[in-house]
């Protein structure tokens, strides 16, 4: 969890350095940076470690990546609180997306019949509990064909 968050604030921090007080990165370019290079950066292999973010060190340390973004898009003192800029950019907090990231992964294996409850309450499997108790929508499968590799060579017979 802490090398995913300092990759992500060295990310931002790369970003920031070609911004100055009256030149720089549009909010713009800063928010589309944001979203499409550090989120997936910390979002990738969340199902791996998405039950470390429910603590409020991970969560803490999450915020301090959305405020570095949060500020290069608005321009905003450091001082600002983060939800506030938050509720102002309408991004979700990045704990959030994290685990939305990590049951989408796991209804997909699940779906595809890739995913085995050794403990159905525990550990990375309560991350897919969870959604469907609550929400019927997960008990839905998913528009995906499950590979097969067939072996045979057709037309060819060995005499």
């Amino acid at each position: 969890m802490d090398v995913k968050v300092r990759k992500a604030q060295n990310l931002l921090w790369a970003c920031s350095r070609a911004n100055g007080v009256a030149w720089g990165l549009r909010p713009r370019v800063v928010h589309w940076l944001y979203v499409s290079i550090t989120t997936l950066s910390v979002t990738f292999a969340s199902l791996v470690w998405w039950a470390g973010c429910q603590t409020a060190s991970a969560k803490k340390n999450l915020s301090r990546i959305q405020k570095l973004a949060y500020l290069g898009m608005t321009g905003a003192m450091c001082t600002t609180p983060t939800k506030a800029v938050e509720a102002l950019i309408c991004l979700p907090p990045l704990e959030l997306v994290v685990q939305s990231e990590a049951r989408s992964t796991v209804h997909c294996l699940w779906s595809l019949e890739r995913w085995s409850y050794l403990h159905p309450n525990r550990g990375h499997s309560s991350v897919l509990m969870q959604p469907q108790q609550s929400d019927p929508i997960f008990n839905m499968g998913v528009d995906a064909a499950r590979p097969v590799f067939n072996s045979q060579i057709y037309g060819y017979y060995a005499a």
